[in-house]
């Protein structure tokens, strides 16, 4: 029976290679930031990672390659980002694994550590949230855990930087071999254990020695095909052993379930969770009265079957209402700063002698389109971004899912879903890499193909000025509060069509049952108000807004061009939205707006420059300096309150954006799904839009 692998330390001259694995929401991005200084994304939910980053810190004159692994339950791969985290730690040989685990619940990550001290030795364990802990009456004996376990464990706080120098100087001396590391070896009972010896001399002759060949045996006991996969790579089997390996696990796999009456899997698994709560019984001690009372408090609201969807509209309706009334101002003093720029632009072309269609070009078309994206999205973007990031970081979007979980699996699709559709309002293509978390391949295309249908950060700012400008109810706080109404019942209405949708592709295209899952509620944590700010400012607002900015400015420039380049009697832009009038006036749009939504397919940012563009184009010379003035040029151009509504579905149910269909690509390597991704939601944009304005014009409505 080989041991686990206890290689000497890293080579002097080369990098350290430093693997971070652990739980969900135990903190290890937070970690990966304040070693690296890189500023990844760190969102409070379960399975935000699903991929592995890496960066580099230098500690001692040594440096050191930190790679974050995807958060993990488990080694026994049910997941994508398991079957990553799985991998890297087997087969990538890092010279020391960080395994990283919340003080507040360390029992139920202690089983991940004893799977991973099955691998190797040359692990550092982290025992991040020590704060919590505190604050909860939660006792640690952290140098019993480390005598326990056989290596070094470090207690760390990593949103304040504090035992990270501890944690540095582990990694560097368990990567230096300076350390004795003597994890014990985890027993089974004695059926399991004449399973393995059934098994692991064949494993023996073909494992590298890098690799225990008693885990690979226990593993491929599990009965797992995918870690069969993987390992079958690494294996220079010949057919011959191959076929007489496969022939072993099965004899011991039949051997186990005649003997005990379970599958391998069970008893393997309920071995390792006896001995984490044993180890956790030896170490953890809780205070009477411990303080995690308002955890409780706070979810018997948030997650109650009848307060806690009504509770997350409130607060959603309140984010809504907060970001309409507090744009108003800010975009209008924006609106009137950048034309004012525009006027003294046109001078200074005057002043140089530029030809007309020179001034036009660059003025009316590049520069015009960028201000109004500037001032009319930065606002909006400016406070919502740092709301709805203020509840990530508190801990409340994973009760938000908690609360969909129950209508995800009634539709057929995986509860998972409902964390990659909250990820879908900050962007599109974000939530459908996070579609990764989902392990079955049939769930995890009804996620990306539905994930559209909740509005994206680019598209947010056109849902709140239309609804502003003219679904406002009169003036004032009602007008703002009506607005926020109106948004609220928008994405109500985005989350019931991503239901429906679901349902009907599990019915028909991909069928089959909702797959199981758990999803954990990391505790309430007190947001960091600056990093809330940094982060919604630079990673989100910045980010949409300099792609919007790079995408509108050749928009711009080509809508001037078809506005100014006569084709007959038409120019080019009035000639397509003439084409595309009677398809628009069915769907109760025009053709302006039609074309304004095909041009703006690179980003959804665009739609509402592209549209002032094409209408002043058309012979309007109004200089827009506020939403007031918007709302004159769309009424002036034919818009009522029907148009509105229509745009604003339109605008929730048509196909994704440029960035968002290549990544369905990249992820499925289907063109098939891809069209199916741009075609589901269109089609079901264009009916709900005829159904509206059919049903408007037969009750007369004007």
């Amino acid at each position: 029976m080989s041991s686990i692998d206890s290689r000497e330390g890293a080579l002097p001259g080369g990098p350290v290679m430093v693997a971070l694995a652990g739980n969900p929401n135990t903190g290890k991005s937070t970690l990966f930031n304040g070693l690296t200084g890189m500023k990844q994304h760190t969102g409070n939910w379960a399975g935000k990672t699903v991929a592995y980053a890496r960066g580099r810190y230098r500690y001692r004159g040594k440096d050191y390659i930190l790679v974050d692994l995807p958060g993990s339950y488990s080694l026994l791969a049910s997941s994508a980002e398991e079957e990553v985290a799985r991998d890297f730690i087997c087969f990538g040989q890092p010279h020391v694994t960080v395994v990283v685990t919340d003080a507040t619940c360390l029992e139920r990550n202690l089983n991940l550590v004893l799977q991973i001290l099955e691998i190797t030795a040359r692990v550092v364990l982290c025992v991040n949230l020590i704060d919590e802990a505190e604050r909860k009456g939660i006792g640690l004996d952290l140098p019993e855990l480390s005598r326990t376990l056989g290596v070094p464990v470090v207690g760390t706080d990593a949103r304040k930087g504090r035992g990270l120098g501890q944690l540095q100087e582990a990694v560097r001396r368990v990567a230096g071999g300076e350390l004795v590391l003597k994890p014990p070896i985890l027993t089974y009972s004695q059926l399991v254990e004449k399973a393995v010896a059934m098994i692991e001399p064949a494993v023996q002759e073909l494992a590298p020695d890098y690799l225990s060949s008693r885990w690979v045996s226990l593993r491929m006991l599990d009965g797992g095909e995918k870690f069969n996969r993987s390992i079958s790579k690494f294996l220079n089997a010949a057919p011959a052993q191959s076929e007489a390996l496969a022939g072993k696990v099965a004899a011991a796999s039949g051997f186990l379930e005649e003997k005990s009456g379970k599958s391998a899997s069970d008893l393997i698994v309920s071995a390792i969770f006896a001995r984490a709560e044993s180890i956790a019984g030896e170490v953890i001690t809780i205070s009477p009265g411990r303080a995690d009372g308002w955890d409780r408090r706070l979810d018997r609201i948030f997650t109650s079957r009848r307060l806690g969807i009504p509770v997350m509209l409130a607060l959603l309706g309140l984010i809504f209402w907060i970001t309409i009334t507090g744009a108003n101002y800010p975009s209008e003093l924006l609106a009137t700063a950048l034309f004012w720029v525009e006027g003294h632009l046109q001078a200074l072309f005057k002043a140089v002698g530029a030809p007309a269609w020179l001034e036009g070009l660059f003025v009316n078309g590049v520069y015009r389109t960028l201000a109004w994206v500037v001032s009319v999205m930065l606002p909006p973007m400016a406070i919502f971004f740092p709301l709805f990031t203020f509840l990530e970081d508190l801990g409340y979007l994973p009760r938000v899912a908690f609360n969909l979980d129950s209508f995800f699996r009634r539709a057929g699709a995986h509860g998972k879903q409902a964390l990659t559709m909250c990820m879908g309002f900050g962007c599109n293509a974000a939530g459908v890499i996070a579609c990764r978390i989902i392990d079955s391949p049939r769930e995890r295309l009804i996620a990306m193909l539905t994930n559209n249908f909740v509005p994206c950060n680019g598209r947010f700012p056109l849902l709140i000025v239309l609804a502003s400008i003219f679904l406002g109810y009169r003036g004032g706080i009602f007008r703002s509060l009506s607005a926020a109404a109106v948004i609220l019942l928008v994405v109500v209405l985005g989350v019931m069509i991503t239901l429906l949708v679901s349902k009907i592709l599990s019915r028909t295209l991909l069928k089959g049952l909702p797959s199981t899952f758990a999803l954990e509620l990391p505790p309430y944590r007190r947001p960091q108000l600056g990093r809330i700010l940094v982060r919604s400012f630079i990673d989100r607002t910045l980010f949409v807004l300099g792609r919007a900015v790079i995408v509108a400015a050749p928009a711009g420039l080509v809508i001037w061009l078809m506005a100014n380049v006569k084709i007959g009697a038409f120019s080019a832009l009035e000639g397509s939205a003439r084409f595309l009038e009677p398809f628009g006036a069915l769907l109760g749009m025009d053709g302006y707006i039609i074309i304004s939504f095909l041009l703006g397919l690179p980003a959804n940012e665009i739609v509402i420059p592209l549209m002032i563009m094409s209408y002043l184009a058309s012979g309007s010379l109004l200089d827009l300096g506020s939403l007031g003035q918007l709302q004159a040029l769309l009424l002036d151009n034919g818009w009522t309150w029907l148009t509105a509504i229509c745009v604003i579905l339109f605008s929730l149910n048509h196909f994704p954006c440029g960035t968002t269909l290549l990544t369905i690509y990249r992820e499925t390597r289907n063109f098939g799904w891809t069209a199916a991704a741009f075609l589901i939601p269109t089609l079901t944009g264009v009916l709900i839009c005829f159904i509206v304005a059919t049903t408007a014009r037969l009750l007369g409505l004007p």
